[in-house]
């Protein structure tokens, strides 16, 4: 299947748009011995998996953009022949590139299956030719990976990395990574026509309108998302109505959903750039049951576009960590999000940001915006905003760390671009929390209406109040709107943290826990320069 060159107007081009991929013709030889089998009770003696490739830090050959890579899969034979499966799509200007084409294989438990991965270059002058009638001596070779189909299949999450190396059969100059998953693939003859269109959309261009293109991506069961699909791009046009899209439930479902309409789906809006550096405009997750109501209901359904891309984000997390590391003697934290609709569909207000269902920590400033940018590809924003979830969780740590003698103080930073809905939850999460060594930091990002935020922070000299009629022990949350300091000699950071030492002071106070004595040592040294 040919789609994405190195020429604009082939990168501009549809993929995997049309059904089933070209891959899948040996699905129907599966089908037919499969029905052979059953029908006289006997199971079928291999499993038919669809492999999808990604890659990343490939090298780059072209002089003045980034290369055009493709995929081609070889079986090898017991001979040492190889024999071709088959190819990606090629895409234009991406040393990172994920491949939409997928390549269908049988999977047989009893023999070891070599398989020999290799990626090329696509030369620009090739871009009227077909994927399948390339000539591969007429390309440039940027590397290769071995492995055997079992390592991939016994993974738990059914993906294998490998290293590319430059010299065939030699361990040569390292190339980049490629990364195959195999899934099982799904067998139905249901496919799906949908007519795609956006309104309103963001311009994200200066001197015209926004390119823009959807790419389609699939949530597996490792949690991962896998490209299915991408749109035609529409240029210079803020509400682009697309050719239609025909899915098949093998593009679209997953074997690990009870229903295949259920399984989930990310839908990315992006402006096109010839460079290969496509700007996001904004994402949504659904499924295409959701999809069939919407379009039932004669609905439609809105793009978000993560807090974490927001540059305003990144700049508080890095400034309040770098302050805050030199005070954790390990540097590393406890990192979490909210408001998400994380692997399968369900909505989480307090899951781990990493991904890792059992460890939230990260270490250091740097793990904290990898997690980020993590959860930016997997997670999709979902309301409402509760603050409840985060700070319930926050407190039980702490009072976990109080009950065990260790004198430990805890902050809680919490970034959000929303409104706040479950305001008492909120109140009563924080004035239980007030007795524990702990402080909140919030930073409002955007133009949200942030006057019941305000109203945590007990600058006003009235302690927060719970359902119940408890009053605050003290004051332990500093609210700062970052449209508020923006331009001003303060930074958000000051901003953030001047309260911070004092609501420190006063829960040691309260606790009367003096500061331990200082090492000889240090006491010797004097407190100033001299």
């Amino acid at each position: 299947m040919g789609g994405c060159f190195s020429d604009v107007r082939g990168g501009q081009q549809a993929v995997g748009s049309g059904g089933p991929a070209a891959g899948a013709a040996p699905q129907e030889l599966n089908d037919a011995v499969g029905y052979f089998l059953h029908s006289r009770g006997l199971r079928g003696l291999f499993t038919t998996l669809e492999l999808s490739f990604s890659a990343s830090k490939l090298r780059n050959l072209d002089v003045l953009s980034k290369s055009d890579p493709m995929v081609v899969l070889y079986s090898k034979k017991r001979d040492g022949m190889l024999e071709e499966l088959g190819r990606t799509e090629v895409i234009m200007n991406s040393l990172s590139p994920a491949w939409i084409t997928k390549v269908t294989i049988n999977y047989q438990f009893e023999i070891v299956q070599p398989l020999v991965i290799r990626v090329y270059d696509v030369d620009t002058k090739y871009h009227n030719i077909p994927v399948k009638m390339l000539n591969l001596n007429e390309q440039d070779y940027l590397g290769e990976a071995s492995c055997a189909l079992s390592e991939i299949v016994t993974k738990p999450s059914r993906s294998t990395t490998l290293n590319l190396q430059h010299q065939r059969g030699h361990s040569g100059l390292h190339s980049g990574t490629i990364t195959i998953h195999a899934e099982e693939t799904v067998s139905s003859r249901v496919a799906v026509e949908m007519i795609l269109r956006c309104s309103k959309l963001e311009n994200k261009d200066t001197f015209s309108k926004s390119d823009p293109f959807l790419r389609i991506s699939k949530i597996v069961e490792s949690g991962s998302s896998i490209p299915i699909c991408k749109t035609e791009v529409i240029n210079d046009n803020l509400n682009p109505v697309w050719k239609p899209v025909t899915l098949s439930v093998q593009q679209f479902g997953s074997k690990a959903c009870l229903s295949y309409s259920d399984n989930p789906l990310i839908i990315e809006c992006f402006d096109f750039n010839s460079s290969g550096k496509h700007d996001l405009i904004g994402k949504l997750q659904t499924s295409m049951s959701d999809l069939e109501k919407l379009g039932r209901e004669k609905n439609g359904a809105n793009f978000y576009v993560s807090s974490v891309a927001r540059p305003d984000n990144k700049k508080a997390i890095i400034g309040v960590g770098e302050v805050l590391q030199f005070y954790d003697s390990d540097r590393r934290f406890l990192a979490w999000g909210f408001g998400g609709r994380i692997a399968y569909g369900s909505v989480s207000h307090c899951f781990n940001l990493n991904g890792n269902s059992e460890e939230s920590e990260v270490s250091g400033v740097e793990g904290i915006m990898s997690a980020y940018a993590m959860a930016l590809h997997n997670v999709a924003l979902a309301g409402p905003t509760l603050f409840g979830p985060v700070i319930n969780k926050a407190a039980e740590i702490a009072s976990r760390s109080l009950s065990t003698r260790r004198n430990k103080y805890f902050i809680l930073l919490i970034i959000t671009d929303g409104v706040i809905t479950d305001l008492q939850e909120t109140k009563d999460a924080i004035v239980k929390a007030s007795d524990l060594p702990m402080s909140i930091l919030i930073v409002g990002v955007g133009g949200a209406d942030y006057k019941e935020m305000e109203i945590l922070d007990a600058d006003n000299g009235k302690r927060l109040e719970s359902s119940t009629g408890r009053i605050a022990t003290r004051d332990i949350v500093q609210f700062v709107p970052m449209r508020d300091v923006q331009g001003s000699q303060v930074s958000v950071v000051q901003a953030l943290l001047e309260e911070l030492p004092g609501q420190f002071l006063s829960y040691m106070q309260s606790r009367d826990i003096t500061p331990h004595p200082a090492h000889p040592r240090e006491a010797s040294a004097p407190p100033f320069p001299q």
